[in-house]
C-alpha cells in the first residue's frame, strides 16, 4: 500500500548574480550544496545517518560540478560516509525532478528518509561549458531535424509571436516579478526558506542572505530601453513571425543558488515528532515540441490536473518558471488562470534562475503557510522540450 510523501522542510540560499563578482561567486558549488544540506538537518535536529539517499538536481555537470556533485557535497556536509547521493539532468527542472524521485521512492516504500536538493554555480560553470565545442546531438537528430534545433531565447520569441504578446505586455510582466519579489523581501516572506551562506568579504568572511538579483526600482518604462537580447540570430530568417522582443530584463538572469527539501513518509515524520509543511499530491512529466521548447507547461499541468482529480481553480498558488515572460503569459493564457495566484512572491526573472536548482518548490510550501491555501502547483519549463508539474496540498 502506498504511503504519503509529505514535506518536513525546505530550504534555499538567497539568489546571486551568476558572473564574476556576484554575491556567491566566490564559494565553491560544492559547498553551496553542502551549506544548505547541513542547514536543513540541523534545523530539524535530524541525525543525518538516518537521511537513506539525497538526490540532487544540476544542469552544467562539469569542472567544478562534475563527478556527481550531490555526493561530493554531502561528503562535504560532513554527512555519515554512508549516505549515498546522485545527481540528475532534466535541464531547468533537475531539482523538481529530484523532488519527484524523492517522493515518489518514499510512496513506494523504497524510503523513509530522503532529501531532494539542487545547485548552480553559473558564474563558476557558465552554461553550455558542459559542450564546449562538441556536437551534444549526432547526426540521427541532425537528420530528424534538418533545419536545426534553436535556442531557448528564439523559442520564448515564437511564443511570444504565436500568443500574440508585445513588447509592454512582457516588461509589465517583468516588472510585476521585481515588485512582488521586493515587497515580499520587505514583509519577510522568505526569512523562513533563505539560510545564510557564507561568503568571502573585505577584512574576513561575510553572509550573503538577500536575493540579489531583485531591482526593486524596476519600471515598465526602464525596461522599454533595454534593447533585445536575441536579435541577429540566424534562426530569424526560419521564423519570420518573431518581432525580436525578449530582453535581458524580460527574462530571468544568470544565478548562483541551491535548495534542499526534507521529505520523509508520513509516519517516521510522526516517529520522529516532526511536523509536515505539506504533501506531494501529484505528478507529471511529459515531452513537447522541442523548437518551441518552452511550452511543455501547458500540457504538463493538465496532465497534473487530470491527475489529481482537480480543476485550475482548486490551485491556491502558481509557481510557474519565468525563464522568459512570454513562458508564463503563455501557460496563464491557454488554462485560464487566476493571474493573482501567479507567482505572488515573484519569480525567476527577479528572484533568478539557478538552472538545477530551483526554488519554487521551496516558496511555493511558504506561500501557501502564509496564505492559507491548500493546493498549490509547480511547474517547469526545460530545455529539449519538456516539462514536470507537481501539486502538494499543505497540511
Amino acid at each position: 500500500m502506498a504511503q504519503d510523501a509529505v514535506i518536513v522542510d525546505a530550504v534555499r540560499t538567497a539568489s546571486g548574480k551568476g558572473k564574476p563578482g556576484g554575491a556567491l561567486s566566490g564559494v565553491h558549488p560544492v559547498d553551496l550544496l553542502a551549506t544548505v544540506l547541513s542547514e536543513l538537518v540541523r534545523r530539524n535536529g535530524l541525525d543525518p545517518a538516518r537521511v537513506e539517499d539525497v538526490i540532487g538536481g544540476c544542469v552544467t555537470q562539469a569542472g567544478e560540478q562534475s563527478l556527481n556533485i550531490t555526493r561530493n557535497a554531502v561528503l562535504a556536509a560532513g554527512f555519515p560516509e554512508t549516505v549515498p547521493a546522485t545527481t540528475v539532468d532534466r535541464q531547468c527542472g533537475s531539482s523538481q525532478q529530484a523532488a519527484t524521485f524523492a517522493a515518489q521512492g518514499v510512496m513506494a516504500g523504497s524510503y523513509d528518509i530522503v532529501i531532494a536538493a539542487g545547485v548552480e554555480s553559473m558564474s563558476r560553470a557558465p552554461m553550455f561549458s558542459a559542450t564546449g565545442q562538441s556536437d551534444p546531438y549526432g547526426s540521427s537528430l541532425a537528420h530528424r531535424y534538418p533545419d536545426g534545433l534553436i535556442t531557448q531565447g528564439v523559442s520564448a520569441e515564437i511564443i511570444a509571436a504565436r500568443w500574440k504578446l508585445d513588447r509592454e505586455a512582457l516588461d509589465e510582466f517583468a516588472a510585476r516579478s521585481h515588485q512582488l519579489a521586493a515587497a515580499a523581501t520587505a514583509a519577510g516572506w522568505f526569512g523562513g526558506e533563505i539560510v545564510p551562506v557564507p561568503v568571502p568579504a573585505a577584512g574576513g568572511r561575510g553572509s550573503h542572505e538577500v536575493d540579489e538579483t531583485i531591482r526593486p526600482a524596476t519600471t515598465v518604462e526602464s525596461l522599454a530601453g533595454l534593447r533585445p537580447a536575441f536579435q541577429g540570430d540566424p534562426a530569424g530568417e526560419r521564423f519570420e513571425e518573431i518581432n525580436w522582443l525578449i530582453t535581458a530584463g524580460n527574462s530571468s538572469p544568470l544565478t548562483d543558488g541551491a535548495a534542499a527539501i526534507l521529505i520523509m513518509s508520513e509516519s517516521m515524520a510522526s516517529r520522529l515528532g516532526l511536523r509536515p509543511r505539506a504533501r506531494f499530491h501529484s505528478f507529471s512529466v511529459t515531452g513537447d515540441d522541442p523548437i518551441l521548447m518552452l511550452t511543455g507547461i501547458i500540457p504538463a499541468t493538465r496532465k497534473v490536473l487530470d491527475r489529481a482529480g482537480l480543476t485550475i481553480d482548486d490551485i491556491d498558488s502558481y509557481e510557474v518558471n519565468e525563464a522568459f515572460a512570454p513562458v508564463p503569459l503563455a501557460w496563464l493564457a491557454d488554462l485560464a488562470a487566476d493571474p493573482a495566484r501567479l507567482n505572488s512572491r515573484g519569480g525567476a526573472i527577479a528572484l533568478g534562475h539557478p538552472l538545477g536548482a530551483s526554488r519554487l518548490l521551496t516558496t511555493l510550501v511558504a506561500t501557501l503557510e502564509q496564505t492559507g491555501g491548500r493546493y498549490g502547483l509547480q511547474t517547469m519549463c526545460e530545455g529539449g522540450g519538456m516539462a514536470n508539474a507537481t501539486i502538494i496540498e499543505r497540511v
